[in-house]
């Protein structure tokens, strides 16, 4: 097999020259695929991240192969991938989400593993209980991030699990006999927690991909807490700016420090929607926007703003793209500081700049972020005058004006 690898792009993901667009697993995943001889609409492809293993197999003739990509970006990057290679969008693959639509009839899947064990169980468990019977399920990693509690968590929904060898640091793992599943899926699943700002628990609802799962992460909480005090943000405005600060900027009060209703605000990078929801229960006159690149934290920010009985538009998109530029009054922000499996500050910077562009002049980012990451001088640049509100030994919360 001929296929060309190193022509696919990670476009319009972050891209860098120790990023590339397909590894050996994918690799590995595709030859197994070969060798067993299926028609494309018998197979079903999960994490294929930019496109590689279906692009391979539709190279090799195979078409109709449903894919399910949890990220917008890996979406999009498949397309235009797609595209540069000739496939156009007619026949080569069909982009399902996780469920039914992605896996009846289905034969074979091939998985890249991802890094969340409770998304592996999620997904683990939708292919015992919608794919055909006798599916065999091929999936692979590598073996630096792979573990033996993969191999448990795989074992809970098949008979058998044999680890193969290992090929070039990458490892595949087949899984036959699907056992009988529960009568219900295990995911999503919801808790109540304890919000600073609320007098009521905020119902949190999870699918197995989205980060923190069904519980508040430190750094959203600390965020909260600094909305949760108003009365501390005008002390701050009180102060007035200090001589040589690069975050002076007396003419300018802020929305929040007001404790003003913000006619627009967005959760840049949503995840269960917990900052979406939160301000919206404690600002009911905002309309709020909840947008993520990934399929399973927009699923599971929709779940949650029913459970609170809350109106948001949610959506599935990368980097806000979808909004409107200059059409935002406050930005919330809790970046990410990894790529899959590789710490990188590309994906925090990617949502510097969509900030930049959906907010209004004179309207605010408020951002919490690792404080050993230093993005400050970042923000300042990006989007402008940033002073610091709080911090803690682990996590700084900013916030920044638009220019």
């Amino acid at each position: 097999m001929d296929f060309s690898y190193a022509a696919l792009r990670r476009f319009p993901d972050v891209e860098a020259p120790n990023l590339q667009a397909w590894d050996a697993t994918d690799e590995l995943l595709v030859a197994r695929a070969l060798v067993a001889s299926m028609a494309g609409d018998e197979i079903a492809v999960i994490g294929d991240e930019y496109g590689a293993i279906t692009l391979a197999l539709a190279d090799a003739g195979m078409r109709g192969i449903r894919v399910h990509q949890d990220l917008a970006t890996g979406r999009r990057a498949l397309v235009r991938n797609a595209a540069a290679l000739g496939f156009g969008t007619a026949g080569a693959s069909v982009e399902c989400e996780l469920g039914p639509e992605l896996l009846e009839g289905a034969r074979l899947v091939l998985l890249q593993l991802p890094k969340s064990l409770a998304e592996l169980e999620e997904i683990v468990d939708a292919v015992a209980r919608w794919a055909a019977p006798g599916v065999t399920l091929i999936a692979g990693g590598r073996v630096k991030h792979m573990t033996l509690t993969q191999n448990e968590v795989l074992g809970r929904s098949f008979e058998t699990v044999q680890p193969q060898r290992a090929e070039r640091k990458s490892r595949l793992i087949v899984a036959t006999g699907a056992r009988d599943v529960p009568a219900e899926p295990p995911y999503p699943v919801t808790s109540a927690v304890e919000a600073p700002g609320l007098d009521r628990p905020l119902t949190l609802v999870a699918h197995g991909g989205a980060f923190a799962g069904s519980k508040l992460d430190i750094g959203t909480r600390v965020l909260l807490e600094v909305l949760a005090f108003p009365a501390q943000l005008r002390r701050n405005a009180a102060d007035g700016p200090k001589p040589g600060r690069d975050d002076a900027n007396p003419g300018k009060t802020s929305g929040v420090m007001q404790a003003a209703v913000t006619e627009t605000v967005v959760d840049l990078g949503c995840g269960t929607g917990a900052l979406a929801a939160t301000y919206a229960l404690t600002h009911p006159g905002a309309r709020i926007i909840a947008t993520d690149r990934s399929a399973a934290a927009v699923a599971s920010a929709r779940a949650t703003m029913a459970a609170n009985r809350i109106t948001a538009v949610v959506t599935h998109d990368d980097a806000g793209s979808e909004i409107p530029d200059q059409s935002a009054d406050l930005v919330l922000l809790n970046p990410p500081f990894h790529l899959g499996a590789s710490i990188h500050t590309g994906a925090a910077i990617r949502l510097f700049d969509a900030a930049a562009r959906i907010l209004k002049p004179g309207g605010e980012l408020l951002t919490v972020y690792n404080s050993h990451l230093a993005y400050k001088q970042e923000l300042s640049r990006t989007i402008g005058p940033t002073e610091q509100l709080h911090r803690t030994r682990k996590f700084t919360v900013t916030r920044s004006i638009r220019r």
